[in-house]
């Protein structure tokens, strides 16, 4: 449990980054390229990861360090993933499951930012925090 309450700065900066990566995601819904490599290749998420890392010592020891956590590691599993994914369809009979591969690691990515707000909007910390 956090002790300390964060500035309300800190929290608005922390819907900017969620907003940044759903602005991201959200662009791949809606135009031919997938969720995935939007998120990850989006400019705008881009910055929410950089934003994410530079303040990252400032919500130490508030709520909003597991918020910082969780679309840091989101982002990184995210491009795991996507490179897992990219190997497996070098292969031509690889490339249906790769395909299968990036769609649902899209929807385990709207999945993490929408949960990620509601926990914010709740006040409460998420549930996996990287050390």
């Amino acid at each position: 449990m956090y002790r300390n309450e964060p500035s309300s700065d800190l929290v608005s900066l922390t819907y900017i980054i969620y907003g940044l990566h759903f602005f991201s995601a959200f662009n791949g819904v809606l135009s031919s390229a997938f969720i995935l490599t939007a998120f990850l290749s989006g400019w705008p998420s881009i910055i929410a990861v950089i934003l994410s890392y530079v303040k990252r010592s400032d919500v130490t020891g508030t709520y909003l360090q597991s918020h910082f956590d969780w679309v840091i590691s989101t982002f990184w599993y995210a491009l795991f993933w996507l490179i897992i994914s990219i190997l497996i369809a070098l292969t031509f009979f690889g490339i249906p499951v790769a395909y299968l591969m990036v769609v649902i690691t899209g929807v385990w990515v709207m999945y993490r930012i929408i949960r990620g707000v509601l926990s914010l909007l709740d006040k409460k910390e998420m549930p996996v925090v990287l050390k």
